[in-house]
């Protein structure tokens, strides 16, 4: 004789049904407003190509970085958040000009840029379809990504400054890597409820794609270019 199954608690329930539905609400807002900074940077880093403009240099890119990184998250439960969010991806956008231009001077730049696109696209859509689908909780990699990030970030710099090659292409391929694996776990955030604020989602995402981008740039590029 098959015992008989209890009914599920209205309350549980519809606490359950809700909870999906802001999951999914902040899954679809941020993958909205991704796309439109996506687009608002392609679009600046368009006109910073086209005109020319020079890059504002390490220190400047990090000051604005960083900068506007802290008032978008301090303000990324109002309005105002969101202002500050297109003007980081903007800005971003701004500093990626000059860096496009410069690969797009190689023999073979232009097809060096379409398949770091096409590499960023493909990953990215991928490693996200991978997490919707399998709804797989990846917040285990939420310490190791910080410190790997810290770690390449700093390795980057002491590239910069002691003009160190194999150390620059090194951290590239760390950060192939460790974005994929920001992907996968901020992904993971969102539908799971770890993250409920989309504009931060979003930061997060599109940084990720950012540094996805130039990382395969460099490498591409130096492949390419033997």
């Amino acid at each position: 004789m098959q015992p008989e199954l209890q009914p599920v608690p209205a309350g549980i329930q519809s606490a359950t049904q809700e909870r999906a539905l802001a999951q999914h609400r902040v899954l679809r807002n941020t993958y909205l407003l991704l796309s439109m900074t996506l687009l608002f940077s392609a679009v600046t880093a368009g006109v910073s190509a086209a005109l020319n403009l020079p890059h504002p240099g390490l220190i400047i890119t990090l000051v604005g970085y960083f900068g506007l990184l802290f008032l978008t998250t301090k303000f990324r439960d109002s309005v105002a958040g969101l202002g500050f969010v297109f003007l980081l991806t903007g800005f971003m956008g701004y500093t990626l000009g000059p860096i496009i231009n410069a690969y797009l001077q190689l023999p073979n730049g232009h097809e060096v840029v379409m398949m770091a696109m096409g590499g960023t696209a493909a990953i990215f859509l991928a490693l996200s379809a991978y997490a919707v689908t399998t709804r797989k909780d990846f917040s285990y990699m939420g310490g190791f990504l910080m410190v790997g990030i810290l770690v390449a970030f700093l390795a980057g710099l002491a590239a910069i400054f002691f003009s160190m090659p194999a150390l620059s292409l090194a951290v590239s391929a760390m950060f192939v890597l460790l974005m994929s694996g920001l992907i996968l776990f901020q992904t993971s955030q969102i539908i799971n409820g770890g993250e409920t604020n989309y504009i931060m989602a979003t930061v997060t995402l599109y940084v990720a794609l950012f540094n996805l981008f130039t990382s395969l740039l460099h490498l591409l590029g130096f492949a390419s270019n033997e």
